[in-house]
């Protein structure tokens, strides 16, 4: 064989020797990045997978909590309709009329018709949880708490029908501040609200039932500025304040009223009689108040020729909240 042939074939066989070399040492560089680059990617440093994982929690923070049919806002987004009462008699109002579970059912239907175009309805449980009494009882004011257990189990049901829980406040000779902060550990919560119902706020010597009671817009004020500054705390969405009603004197200096963020402040138009004895006390006690929301109750009971949906909504303004007691 030619000695040049045999030396350009030695020749070939180094280059491809080498050509191969070259490529194998190509890939495992090309392993050697990519590890890097996943290991930088997960958090590197030695760091586990569970790096990754936080860095992509901290971008997407978990959503503020939302009203039960969702949503942050109560009004104008909703109108609600409630039963107000407590379980221990009948005669303190429709939600006390059987089980929770009934109450929820009856109350999902008396609120259907209430639902308008753009406004559902957000249905609601008024639960009186300070219950005023005619006796003053061991501590001297008149009222009594509901055990936490019957809340909790009220709680459960306005949840299982996608509803607020409201607790009522009839403080009696108690002050009213003293009993909302004592309901603190549900009003931290998205959906739960809060009522007073002043008729049942005594002062020294009044006693519940022989004297109708009232408050005034400090108190009330100083019960919303309480709410927003839980509503800012926790990122709550808005909560309502409902402040019940039937005299003229019943929130004295009505007209310090101030709204606070976070909380819609809404007067109640209480009190039973006939339809048009129940549109000229509305209308008295919505005139030109602008800087609050509008609610109505209804009697199951008490009223005369009880006012259907229809006639209720054609009050002006129409109310945010309807109440059947």
């Amino acid at each position: 064989m030619d000695p040049d042939f045999r030396l350009q074939r030695r020749e070939v066989a180094r280059r491809r020797t080498r050509r191969q070399r070259l490529i194998a040492l190509c890939a495992l560089g090309l392993v050697a990045s990519l590890t890097l680059a996943m290991v930088a990617t997960r958090g590197g440093g030695g760091q586990s997978g569970r790096g990754g994982g936080e860095a992509t929690a901290e971008k997407r923070p978990p959503r503020p909590p939302e009203l039960p049919r969702g949503g942050r806002r109560i009004f104008p987004d909703h109108r609600v309709v409630a039963f107000y009462g407590a379980p221990q008699s009948e005669e303190l109002g429709a939600l006390g009329i059987g089980s929770p579970a009934q109450a929820g059912r009856r109350l999902v239907r008396q609120a259907r018709p209430y639902a308008r175009r753009g406004r559902p309805v957000l249905p609601a449980f008024e639960l009186i949880s300070t219950i005023v009494h005619s006796s003053a009882g061991e501590d001297g004011d008149f009222s009594e708490r509901l055990k936490p257990a019957v809340i909790d189990r009220y709680l459960r049901e306005a949840r299982r029908r996608k509803g607020l829980l409201i607790l009522d406040i009839q403080p009696g000779r108690s002050a009213f501040m003293r009993e909302v902060r004592a309901l603190r550990r549900w009003l931290e919560q998205p959906d739960v609200s809060l009522a007073l119902d002043p008729e049942w706020s005594m002062g020294e010597g009044e006693i519940p039932g022989q004297s109708i009671g009232s408050t005034d817009a400090r108190t009330v004020n100083q019960v919303s500025s309480y709410l927003s500054r839980i509503v800012e705390q926790r990122n709550l969405p808005q909560k309502l304040l409902l402040v019940h009603r039937f005299t003229a004197d019943m929130i004295e200096n009505e007209r310090a009223l101030r709204s606070y963020a976070g909380v819609a402040l809404t007067v109640n138009v209480d009190g039973f009689g006939t339809a048009a004895q129940k549109r000229a006390k509305y209308r008295e006690f919505t005139r030109g108040r602008r800087d609050r929301h509008h609610g109505f109750k209804l009697f199951y009971r008490e009223d005369t020729n009880l006012m259907s949906p229809r006639q209720t909504l054609r009050l002006r303004p129409a109310p945010d909240v309807v109440a059947y007691e």
